[in-house]
């Protein structure tokens, strides 16, 4: 149980691996993309749906950080050493 209450407190993961997708909504309308992040080799996973510019922008930022993180709390993607 207390083993339990630990992984319930853990608010900040590491983002080890990201599937992305596009599915149309309606024929010969824009689709929408998503992003499953995969936290901490599997220990969690958390599925985001940016609107395509900032899509564009979270892969690229994906691909040049060092690690990601991502705060479960608050949401947020967390870069390291982008430049």
């Amino acid at each position: 149980m207390a083993e339990q209450n630990v992984e319930q407190q853990i608010q900040v993961r590491r983002v080890t691996d990201v599937h992305a997708n596009w599915n149309e909504e309606e024929r010969g309308k824009p689709g929408k993309f998503s992003l499953q992040l995969i936290l901490d080799d599997g220990a969690e996973e958390y599925a985001i749906r940016p609107p395509a510019a900032d899509t564009k922008v979270i892969l690229k930022m994906l691909d040049s950080a060092e690690t990601v993180s991502f705060d479960l709390a608050n949401k947020v993607l967390i870069p390291s050493k982008i430049f």
